[in-house]
């Protein structure tokens, strides 16, 4: 059985319970063992490094020492925390002077360390390169038959943070859509940012960007998009609407969390599936 810790990020327990709905279920299938981190804190998803670089790497150093007192890789479902925590450990990597600040502070407070052994992983890369697709695709019991855009999200398409995929051309969603029964729908958008940190501060400009990348999927064939990131996931879906009647373009498609495709496609909640399904029907139609 593999196993990992598992990271949910500032999103899937607060605001995207979906997200944790399904993660447990589709590891079990799949057989990963989930290792929690009760201990584990936000990653401040740079918010706080706006302020503070260094309390945000701390926070991030903590979580990743966490984990490797447990000798695993953490794993998350966010790829916003999941470029934070590779920026993080890429920054003390390259500086030994600044990691030993950052490990001070740690330490201090929490008597670990992080030496660099625990690397994170984002789900998709993990069921690629781990799990692999061949196990998923033999494990699939509903599959998807939509065609399903992926999105990725500028933040953890860069090297050291995707994994062995392309950072401009990256396939690896695509690759998961077609094991688990769906059609990829290729797009142009598919790693631009939706502003989701901006969405506070610069809401016009959030929105446009955001009904850029629906209105993109949407015109090249999608019936559904599905994010990589619980964070951008709030544009994409939430905001949808609001992004359509500011930007004057067709942003009006249903949003899934990667989890919940993957976890549908393995036979859990069908009455979800069922829901989704007709979603893009009378949303298509």
């Amino acid at each position: 059985m593999a196993k990992i810790a598992y990271y949910p990020g500032n999103v899937a327990r607060a605001g995207a319970y979906e997200v944790e709905d399904c993660i447990q279920p589709l590891c079990k299938a799949l057989n990963i063992q989930l290792v929690e981190l009760p201990k584990a804190s936000s990653d401040g998803g740079n918010v706080i490094k706006q302020a503070t670089p260094k309390l945000q790497d701390s926070l991030v150093a903590r979580n990743l020492a966490l984990a490797e007192a447990k000798g695993l890789d953490i794993m998350t479902t966010c790829a916003t925390s999941h470029a934070i925590m590779c920026n993080t450990a890429d920054d003390m990597k390259r500086d030994p002077v600044y990691a030993s600040t950052i490990n001070n502070l740690v330490a201090r407070t929490s008597k670990v360390e992080y030496t660099g052994e625990t690397q994170s992983r984002h789900l998709l890369h993990y069921l690629v390169e781990e799990i692999g697709l061949d196990t998923v695709r033999d494990a699939v019991k509903n599959p998807l038959n939509m065609k399903i855009a992926a999105y990725y999200g500028p933040d953890m398409q860069r090297d050291g943070a995707c994994a062995g995929d392309d950072p401009f051309m990256p396939t690896y969603m695509e690759q998961l859509i077609e094991a688990l029964g769906g059609t990829p729908v290729d797009y142009d958008s598919k790693c631009s940012s939706v502003g989701s940190t901006s969405m506070l501060t610069l809401e016009d400009s959030s929105l446009a960007m955001t009904a850029a990348v629906l209105s993109d999927a949407i015109e090249s064939g999608a019936e559904l998009v599905v994010s990589a990131c619980t964070v951008s996931h709030i544009n994409l879906d939430s905001y949808q609407s609001k992004a359509g009647r500011v930007s004057g373009k067709n942003t009006s498609v249903p949003v899934s969390h990667l989890s919940e495709i993957v976890a549908f496609a393995l036979g859990y909640y069908p009455d979800r599936l069922a829901q989704l399904r007709t979603r893009v029907r009378l949303i298509g139609s």
